[in-house]
């Protein structure tokens, strides 16, 4: 199996849990936190998703989907266009508001279907690109997938725990 492979596998690892976590939830659902200061699934899994998509289309050096896709418009949040989410306080998390599990789960899959188009196109050779000289070491292509993955799985794992505090409530 080609090192591609193995990222586009576990970008689809990281898709099966979004589903799990979000489908069939109404907005309330997607907007209900554990407490005042806890993330929502809706904000989780927006974030998570901005997260690839903000930096797969700077290393893929492509438009965001959020953008080009009309994403943005759609989802109508009261932060600024460019906004992942790091960094949020808790009124900003809070503000996240989602329509629709149809909507996230739209957004999202349209970031996962770019993401793996673009590891398609790549030869293991690729991952060794440096695409950030400000760290030292200087980041690699493969250092950031794996980094975007981490931080996807970790906050869809959240989202599927939050899920299913909510449903024993």
């Amino acid at each position: 199996m080609k090192a591609t492979d193995v990222l586009a596998d576990a970008f689809g690892r990281i898709q099966e849990v979004v589903h799990e976590s979000v489908e069939g939830l109404s907005a309330d659902a997607l907007a209900a936190r554990l407490d005042p200061e806890a993330n929502s699934i809706g904000w989780l899994v927006w974030h998570l998703t901005r997260v690839q998509d903000d930096h797969v289309a700077e290393v893929a050096e492509r438009e965001q989907v959020w953008t080009a896709g009309g994403w943005a418009d759609r989802f109508g949040l009261p932060l600024p266009v460019r906004a992942t989410g790091y960094g949020h306080t808790a009124a900003q998390v809070g503000s996240v508001r989602v329509g629709s599990d149809a909507l996230l789960l739209g957004y999202f899959d349209a970031v996962h279907e770019q993401t793996v188009a673009f590891l398609r196109g790549l030869a293991a050779t690729d991952l060794e690109r440096v695409v950030d000289e400000r760290w030292d070491p200087p980041v690699t292509l493969g250092a950031r997938l794996v980094s975007v993955l981490a931080d996807d799985l970790q906050h869809a794992g959240q989202a599927a725990f939050v899920r299913g505090a909510l449903e024993r409530r």
